[in-house]
């Protein structure tokens, strides 16, 4: 089977290594020249450990076609990297999201409803030097997969993923509220405060749990009866008792910032329009309000537009617009 790791950053790298060291070949494609040039040089450093020697290819370099795509790009990309990867996906080929939010649907405009997957990974990673990746948490290596439509390649993609880590099988829109309640509300806030998520769920955890409970009214109306992440329904884990399994939770990711963090520093747009985002317009399709969430998707935007600075105190202002 040909595969293709299309968008190799932090995490795409980070799978790309763990897939070849598990003896499953793939190609990592990043448009970084940089990134790229280290990966054929040196292989890819994994938070210091010995170089993984990787396959690593610019997008004007891939040829041929690929039994399976798994696609990391930014989800604001994802129009014209579909148009670009038509090319390259096989004819019976499959093509796995793991991205945030809710990517499918988009996806199967363009490759059909049943030749898409979505995959939620369970770690952090930032890219700390060309061709070097620091894997922020200690929670392991686990996946969360889904189908789009039939899914007659499910299990082939599972059994793929199992030589990295644990994989999960399920209903994909619970899979995809899972993640979301995690992303969209610590990752939002990290972008926002420049904090960690230990930090976050340590020091400002009413905030916190707040914008997660709203990510689960809106994912009830959408008929989840669960959010399996990790093990755990996070319906019963950040229920009744949250404030107390709050920081216990996010332990393992303690050092781990948001991902939308690291391209507000550098100048980008970031994804919470696909994030936070996400959920505001889900609640919407379902009469569903969630003011915390919209007053956070605002908020990072007013950052992006120099109109609000990265700070702990700006997390005051998502509580001010409610009074």
């Amino acid at each position: 089977m040909r595969i293709c790791i299309y968008g190799a950053g932090a995490m795409g790298t980070s799978l790309g290594a763990l897939l070849t060291k598990a003896g499953v070949p793939c190609d990592l494609v990043t448009r970084n020249r940089e990134h790229a040039e280290a990966l054929k040089e040196r292989g890819a450093v994994i938070s210091d450990a010995q170089a993984v020697p990787v396959s690593a290819l610019l997008p004007e370099e891939m040829t041929g076609k690929y039994d399976l795509i798994f696609l990391a790009t930014k989800q604001r990309e994802n129009d014209s990297v579909c148009a670009f990867l038509k090319d390259f996906l096989a004819r019976n080929g499959a093509i796995v999201s793991v991205q945030n939010g809710f990517p499918e649907a988009e996806l199967a405009e363009h490759f059909g409803g049943d030749r898409v997957y979505g995959c939620a990974l369970s770690w952090g990673a930032e890219r700390t030097g060309a061709g070097e990746i620091a894997v922020t948490s200690k929670a392991g290596y686990r996946f969360a997969l889904g189908a789009f439509g039939a899914g007659v390649h499910l299990n082939e993609i599972g059994e793929i993923l199992k030589h990295v880590g644990i994989v999960t099988v399920g209903d994909l829109t619970e899979l995809r509220f899972a993640k979301l309640a995690t992303n969209a509300s610590l990752s939002t806030l990290s972008a926002i405060s420049g904090l960690t998520f230990g930090e976050l769920s340590r020091r400002h955890k009413d905030l916190s749990l707040a914008l997660i409970r709203e990510v689960f009214v809106v994912a009830r109306a959408h008929g989840c009866t669960k959010l399996p992440l990790n093990g755990h329904d996070l319906f019963k884990v950040f229920g009744k008792f949250g404030r107390i399994a709050l920081p216990i939770a996010f332990r393992p990711y303690k050092e781990t910032r948001s991902g939308m963090l690291l391209d507000l520093n550098a100048g980008r747009r970031c994804d919470v329009d696909y994030v936070a985002g996400a959920v505001v317009r889900a609640g919407e399709s379902k009469g569903v309000k969630t003011p915390l969430l919209s007053r956070a998707v605002a908020l990072v935007h007013d950052i992006e537009n120099g109109l609000a600075e990265i700070a702990p105190e700006s997390l005051l202002l998502i509580k001010e617009k409610e009074q």
